[in-house]
């Protein structure tokens, strides 16, 4: 019987840029979990357990822009609950410790390639790795996380220009044929704005936008989803009430505040309800395009 979830981080290095980024890996385990400080979280987890017999699928969480992937440690753990491993990604100077490439040409061409990079680094990982299925993983983004995901998997972006007319084309990767899902939330999409941006994207997609987002309100992913083809599955819904932040693990009580506006949500929304509602919608998506892994439930 899986009992817990298991707890690794694991450093992703990026030979081009000489640089290192890690990932925090919460997978399906047998053993004993014990509360762990994981940031400045605190999380019920066994450190470096042994990984429960699998295989199971990755699915790796693209955080937005100078944020945290531990912000959706309450969506991770629920997917682990579900079968699956799930890497919350730290992209290097575009997280809520270093945030030096916002807005940057080089952050966007970096992002996608770090995913893949992340991908091939878990696969191959001596600990995790042998309970993996080798081609089955899927793609989680909020916010700016979003063009990162669709850039990995056959997006054409092209830089913002003046009044936002689209600029240069963005260099990014081959469509990484591993992933089999990808699941948007308030995605920012700006860099898809030119005709047939993404008429590549083949893969199965899951958007979910914020009725009340004030940085990316549902219009917007709206127009630049009309080039995704027409054969291409798709469910795009829009969260009654909900804001830009409101797809993010609630905060503790001491960080919500007014003047912190990642922990607000519009009046009468309730966060935590909808985070559960969230996972079980995610898990279901996810179940439909990714092979099963084992009912961690017992």
């Amino acid at each position: 019987m899986i009992a817990a979830i298991g707890f690794r981080q694991v450093t992703i290095v990026d030979e081009q840029l000489g640089l290192t980024f890690p990932v925090r890996v919460l997978y399906p385990t047998t053993a004993t979990p014990q509360r762990v400080a994981v940031g400045p979280y605190q999380l019920d987890v066994a450190p470096d357990a042994p990984v429960a017999p699998g295989p199971f699928s990755v699915v790796l969480v693209s955080h937005g822009t100078g944020s945290s992937g531990l912000l959706h440690r309450q969506l991770a753990q629920a997917l682990v609950g579900q079968g699956y491993v799930v890497g919350l990604v730290e992209h290097p100077h575009n997280n809520r410790d270093d945030d030096s490439w916002a807005n940057t040409p080089q952050n966007l061409v970096a992002r996608p390639r770090h995913l893949q990079l992340a991908l091939d680094t878990l696969l191959h990982d001596a600990h995790l790795g042998p309970a993996l299925y080798p081609d089955a993983a899927a793609l989680i983004w909020h916010s700016m996380g979003g063009y990162a995901v669709l850039a990995a998997t056959g997006g054409r972006p092209a830089a913002v220009g003046p009044a936002g007319t689209p600029g240069p084309a963005i260099p990014v990767p081959v469509a990484d044929a591993r992933v089999r899902a990808l699941v948007l939330l308030a995605p920012a999409l700006p860099w898809y704005a030119t005709p047939n941006a993404l008429g590549d994207i083949r893969v199965p997609l899951l958007v979910l936008a914020a009725e009340k987002d004030e940085y990316l309100p549902p219009a917007h992913s709206e127009q630049a989803l009309r080039s995704v083809p027409a054969t291409t599955p798709r469910t795009v819904r829009v969260v009654a009430n909900a804001g830009h932040f409101s797809f993010l693990t609630p905060f503790p009580p001491h960080r919500t505040r007014p003047d912190f506006p990642p922990s607000q949500d519009p009046p009468g929304f309730d966060r935590p309800q909808f985070q559960a509602a969230l996972a079980r919608e995610v898990a279901d998506f996810l179940a439909r395009h990714l092979p099963p892994g084992r009912d961690t439930a017992g």
